[in-house]
């Protein structure tokens, strides 16, 4: 990433409750070395647990992500689970309202660790998680120690406390269409987002009225943040202004908690639609629209 703060500690914050903010949410492999050994730290690797068996970061434990969402209703594949769940998942890897929780991803997925980040972010645990640039890539590429021992664990205890400014619902989405200083953006490749590749057992196009931001556009070939001058650019392109408040989805809420990360990260009021176009295309009687010159394909 083009600047990422050498950060020391991240600024006082309460036990729980609010968002992170850019001096924190993302962290450098040179900053994560530095403080591997702090007393309150909690590494969580995000990808496959067949390449963290075979090497992780010292001290970080495997994450399932599926047991940080569940099934919603009408079916829904990748909901906000209750908080007392995801207490309970957080808990059995040591994190507690006092840890300083540091996620990574293995491979190309930084869409998983974007969507655990924001799961944290939902309980009020945002202002003490971060995100490592880069991922398992860059801190193997820059020759850091690895392993593969698992640490010992002692179960952490979590008081979530849940914040309503996380996750959005379709009625906020039906009710909120070109409504001033609400921007809908759409993190699916263009493809979708114009109509021209159709997702499998969805309609064509998107939610009327949004842009659309890839969430692949929002990092470079190495997987870290993209300069923040870099991004301001992309949102300011696709129609976003300070002060207003951007709600993101993809397909089924993963690829969109991109765009609300760097929403949160570049300072913008940010809300994720978890249902996505998965539920939006469900409702016929919701409009869709496409551009004028797409083509369709079959997925």
């Amino acid at each position: 990433m083009g600047i990422v703060m050498a950060a020391t500690a991240l600024p006082a914050a309460p036990p729980c409750g609010g968002h992170g903010d850019r001096g924190g949410m993302v962290v450098t492999a040179a900053w994560l070395a530095d403080h591997l050994k702090d007393r309150n730290l909690v590494i969580l690797a995000v990808g496959s647990k067949q390449d963290y068996d075979t090497a992780h970061i010292p001290g970080a434990l495997f994450l399932p992500y599926d047991s940080i969402y569940a099934k919603g209703h009408d079916g829904l594949s990748v909901e906000l689970p209750a908080m007392g769940d995801l207490a309970s998942a957080f808990g059995k890897l040591g994190v507690s309202n006092d840890s300083r929780i540091v996620l990574y991803f293995n491979g190309n997925g930084f869409s998983q660790n974007t969507r655990v980040y924001l799961t944290l972010d939902a309980m009020g645990l945002g202002p003490h998680t971060s995100i490592l640039d880069g991922g398992f890539p860059v801190w193997q590429s820059e020759g850091r120690a690895v392993t593969t021992e698992v640490r010992h664990v002692t179960e952490g205890k979590i008081e979530p406390c849940a914040q309503s400014d996380v996750i959005t619902d379709l009625a906020f989405v039906r009710s909120n269409l070109n409504h001033p200083g609400v921007d809908i953006v759409d993190a699916r490749l263009a493809e979708f987002y114009s109509g021209v590749r159709i997702p499998q057992g969805k309609r064509a196009g998107h939610i009327p009225g949004a842009s659309n931001i890839a969430f692949n556009s929002l990092v470079d070939e190495q997987g870290k943040l993209k300069p923040r001058a870099a991004l301001e650019e992309q949102f300011r392109a696709a129609g976003i202004k300070s002060g207003d408040r951007v709600v993101s989805y993809c397909h089924i809420g993963q690829q969109a908690t991109m765009v609300y990360f760097v929403a949160r990260y570049l300072g913008y009021d940010a809300r994720m639609f978890d249902g996505s176009w998965e539920e939006w295309s469900a409702h016929a009687e919701l409009p869709a629209e496409t551009s004028p010159t797409a083509t369709h394909a079959k997925p």
